[in-house]
């Protein structure tokens, strides 16, 4: 279409594309980017407050974990899926602090926008917060406390104060206990270096119950029953044979046609299949195994031939747990039956089967040297189970980054207080314009003792004032008391975190702070309405309406 004589418009963009740009653009990021903060912000702290969160199909969560919760909304805006990657990506280093990330996000672009308008370039914004981040890390380091692998009692404090103002919080001296004795057992040292995966750690959930019935058992709980009611129910002094081969018959890898065509070669044939099968449950029990956990299927014919050696069978047990019993046990996986030798068994003092709620479980216990352990969540209900078993991964997570890491800060508040001061010093050895980016992270940290105020219904100013003066006068551990609404030294309450979640929390937040400050254009395609796959309103294949197939 001409636009005047000589004049052709230029269309660049498909249409329904829509595009911002500049300041326009930016305020809108940033503002994406504060409401996912300001929607997880009032769950921090020991006196957060849980969200209930209710899906497309009716289905509930209630739950104060930042991560869960920003996993569960569903968000359209592009900066707001931004600032949920930091709490994912939080989640999966630490375990902890994911809504510390978020809220630090969402804090470090709310001081970047006053910045902005105040025509301080967002170049410059972003040189500062790098030098500030960098800079903060390394006075972290500093300022973090050494710990130890034999020290329980600190490991202890480390997990309470993960699930403090929590669901757990009742019994989280008895879960935290739980969470340390299944770190150290599962550790491994090499060279001097502490690795702990938590992966060794089978966390089953059963509603019913008390949360105080939440035990830790040294083996692996799977949640399958014995394949035959003959079997025994349980066997002492077990030796584990672990099979990633069915006990049925192979059925031929192309198609192949069997012609049979008396009475007499059909009995044959079926004798042979029986035979085969006998075979298997005959190398089974050469190999002195008195349990067997399948990964695949058992058919009717050994599960009888089983039941009668008195071996105790398990079918279809999954890949994961199998790994885990090879771990606890010390048996080794074998994918074909006719290698199976005594070398390859687990050992451990019990297999039994147990009931629990409704369902048969089948328990391993007493292994000798554990590297796998399993833990069991009770609760009133699913919704208590589901929330526990999220502070459990929380202790566990905390617990095995400090030992890995050998490092703790003193939390409450005191050591983003503490980094505040310490940044606002740094910001006037700087000077030139970036002095105000790093003056504006600085004041960003305090979002963290003002929230724990605001949570526990306290006067965030004054809070926040004698705090400054207690940090100014190098009393370095003290934070906010958010039962009594006083400033206290953490250090004598307890209050302990690994350095990691802190660390972690401000590199993350920061990096993508910076990310949404640099964008200046956004260019969002829309759909217009037509049928997926760009295919033309008309149908198939570009026919005229009304023409399609039948």
């Amino acid at each position: 279409m001409l636009g005047g004589q000589g004049q052709v418009p230029i269309l660049v963009l498909k249409e329904g594309t829509t595009r911002e740009q500049g300041k326009d653009a930016k305020r809108n990021n940033i503002n994406a980017a504060k409401a996912i903060a300001d929607a997880v912000r009032s769950t921090l702290g020991p006196r957060g407050m849980d969200k209930m969160l209710v899906d497309s199909m009716g289905d509930v969560v209630i739950s104060n974990d930042g991560v869960t919760i920003l996993k569960e909304i569903d968000v359209e805006h592009p900066a707001a899926k931004m600032v949920i990657e930091v709490a994912k990506t939080q989640d999966e280093e630490c375990r902890d602090g994911t809504t510390t990330a978020v809220v630090l996000a969402g804090e470090f672009l709310k001081r970047s926008e006053d910045l902005i308008d105040q025509n301080v370039h967002p170049t410059i914004i972003t040189g500062g917060f790098r030098m500030a981040m960098e800079h903060a890390v390394e006075f972290l380091e500093k300022l973090s406390e050494p710990v130890k692998s034999n020290d329980e009692k600190m490991l202890r404090e480390i997990a309470m104060t993960a699930m403090t103002g929590k669901s757990a919080e009742a019994i989280k001296d008895h879960l935290a206990t739980i969470a340390v004795n299944s770190v150290k057992t599962i550790m491994e040292k090499e060279d001097g270096k502490i690795t702990v995966d938590l992966d060794n750690i089978k966390v089953e959930k059963k509603h019913g119950g008390s949360i105080k019935d939440t035990e830790l058992i040294e083996g692996i709980i799977i949640d399958k029953e014995r394949v035959h009611s003959v079997m025994p129910k349980r066997v002492k002094n077990a030796k584990i044979a672990l099979l990633n081969s069915a006990l049925e018959v192979k059925k031929t890898e192309v198609d192949a046609k069997i012609q049979i065509t008396s009475p007499t070669q059909l009995q044959d044939f079926l004798n042979e299949e029986e035979k085969m099968l006998r075979e298997m449950v005959e190398e089974i029990k050469k190999s002195g195994a008195s349990v067997v956990i399948c990964q695949k299927g058992i058919d009717d014919l050994p599960q009888h031939y089983l039941a009668k050696a008195g071996i105790y069978a398990v079918r279809r047990a999954k890949k994961s747990d199998m790994e885990k019993i090879a771990k606890a046990t010390g048996g080794r996986i074998v994918t074909n039956i006719h290698d199976l030798s005594k070398d390859d068994l687990g050992k451990s003092n019990w297999v039994e089967e147990k009931k629990i709620a409704s369902d048969q479980m089948t328990y391993i216990t007493g292994c000798k040297d554990a590297k796998a352990v399993s833990i069991l969540v009770r609760g009133g209900t699913d919704h208590v189970v589901d929330e526990i078993e999220r502070n459990l991964n929380d202790a566990l997570g905390v617990v095995s980054i400090a030992l890995e890491d050998g490092k703790v800060l003193i939390g409450g508040g005191a050591a983003p207080m503490e980094l505040s001061q310490h940044l606002r010093d740094y910001a006037t050895t700087v000077g030139g314009r970036e002095q105000l980016a790093i003056e504006a992270f600085a004041n960003a940290m305090e979002i963290i003792p003002r929230t724990l105020a605001e949570n526990a219904g306290l006067d965030p100013i004054n809070t926040l004032i004698d705090l400054r003066k207690a940090h100014k006068s190098g009393k370095k551990t003290m934070g906010l008391n958010v039962w009594n609404g006083t400033v206290t030294d953490m250090k004598k309450m307890k209050i302990i975190e690994p350095l990691r979640v802190m660390k972690q929390a401000i590199l993350g937040a920061t990096e993508t702070a910076m990310m949404i400050l640099r964008i200046d254009d956004v260019i969002a395609s829309r759909n217009t309405g037509g049928p997926p796959g760009g295919m033309p309103p008309g149908g198939m294949g570009g026919m005229p309406p009304g023409m399609g197939m039948d």
